[in-house]
């Protein structure tokens, strides 16, 4: 699989005829529904097996072998080039499929109001095959321990058609909220914790849940070390069922970092007691604040490498947004909302408004600005094959057990077929 950039006067022939595939097919890679009028700076993945390397100035083929952990013996004699001849700026190497990593993929789904959705169907449907676990959000947890469950419609069946596992994600949110009170009675009233560790048990069973998922939020911070003690009772009760056990973890750079959506969360804690974690690694841009990446990469891997300080690699979910977002400028705090789009749609917006997409290489994500037909002028953040590969990158890097996206039901087609292509996704059986 190979990422191309649009340039300005690119056309999907041309592009189809330099790496060798074909027009209709780059059109169905790339769902493309304008395939005439492409977006310069938009990102397309190339169906090819391998990939192509253009040489850049300076390149020779010993660093480029060693971009792709190759010898330059072999690199030359796959691409019948002399050894000792110098590599010509823009000549076209061919770069064989590289070995994969194995990793853990899940994704969140939040279903609204009494049913699912056709969209969110058809994207658990779509999705389910790339996937080690889909993890419908969520179980809310009442104040005695009982449980709701979200409309599930048929998860259970498109999970097992594709031999993907169930997360049960259960929440303390109350009134559509992270309810700091129904936090504080779950992890410190043992008779509550008893009635709830027994709902759970009880429906993992019956549903088939392999993993139960706590994502408890906004917890008092002096309710840090009995969130712990909690887990460890958990995980004990979930252990004899034969269920693993994970939680969510707030963006944190360091132990001691303050604020009311991170002191109860101890790191060191939970890579000690669950099984693994997800780390919430997303929302520095975010509908109420000011125009940012919503997950760059640079602030992505502070806390990932706090992370590794305090568990092993393995236990590490990255977590990873599959949208991106519209502010409408001037951004004024506490003003409008910024609004959620799909990665499709953002080229869509794109492509309407004739603006060209640039890429913020610190923050690896694309980005554009434009006016819209009122007058007012909006900036875009949101991800593409480039910035997801990013990611993809420092899984590999850092041998990290995997991602955990959030959340399935918005457009971002290249994503999956890049992860199927870099990695290989654990199922049930392996």
């Amino acid at each position: 699989m190979q990422i191309h950039v649009v340039q300005q006067g690119d056309t999907l022939y041309a592009i189809a005829n330099t790496y060798g595939t074909s027009v209709n097919e780059l059109i169905e890679a790339n769902e493309l529904d304008a395939p005439n009028n492409l977006v310069v700076g938009q990102s397309l993945v190339i169906p090819i097996v391998g990939q192509f390397y253009f040489v850049q100035p300076g390149d020779s083929l010993y660093s480029v072998a060693q971009k792709f952990n190759m010898s330059y013996q072999q690199l030359a004699q796959i691409n019948q080039f002399p050894v000792n001849n110098t590599l010509p700026v823009g000549y076209k190497l061919y770069i064989p499929e590289q070995p994969k990593q194995q990793i853990t993929a899940n994704a969140y789904i939040e279903p609204y109001g009494d049913s699912v959705s056709d969209t969110l169907v058809n994207a658990a449907t779509k999705t389910a095959p790339y996937l080690t676990y889909i993890a419908p959000f969520s179980y809310r947890i009442s104040r005695n321990g009982t449980l709701t469950p979200p409309p599930l419609d048929n998860f259970q069946q498109i999970a097992n058609e594709n031999n993907t596992a169930r997360m049960l994600v259960v929440t303390n949110l109350e009134g559509g909220e992270f309810s700091r009170e129904l936090g504080h009675i779950i992890v410190t009233v043992q008779a509550v914790q008893n009635t709830l560790l027994d709902n759970i048990v009880n429906v993992a069973n019956e549903q088939g849940y392999n993993d139960v998922h706590f994502d408890f939020e906004f917890l008092p911070p002096d309710d840090r070390e009995a969130y712990n003690q909690f887990l460890r009772k958990a995980k004990q009760r979930l252990a004899e069922e034969g269920l693993l056990m994970s939680t969510a973890l707030a963006p944190k750079t360091s132990a001691e970092q303050e604020g009311a959506w991170y002191e109860a969360h101890d790191y060191a804690a939970h890579g000690e007691i669950a099984d693994f974690v997800v780390l919430m690694t997303y929302e520095w841009g975010y509908s109420y604040g000011p125009p940012l990446a919503v997950s760059p990469i640079d602030e992505v891997r502070k806390v990932v490498n706090f992370a590794l300080s305090v568990m092993p690699a393995n236990k590490i979910l990255l977590g990873q947004n599959l949208y991106g977002y519209d502010w409408t400028l001037p951004y004024e705090e506490g003003g409008d909302p910024a609004e959620a789009i799909s990665p499709q749609e953002a080229i869509n917006r794109a492509r309407i408004n004739n603006a060209a997409i640039q890429y913020d290489s610190e923050a690896q994500a694309p980005f554009y600005t434009y006016t819209d037909a009122q007058g007012k002028e909006h900036e875009v953040w949101f991800e593409d094959a480039r910035s997801i590969q990013a990611k993809f990158d420092m899984i590999k890097e850092l041998n990290l057990r995997g991602i955990s996206y959030w959340k399935l039901g918005l457009a971002f087609p290249q994503n999956w077929l890049l992860l199927q292509d870099r990695f290989n996704v654990k199922k049930l059986e392996e």
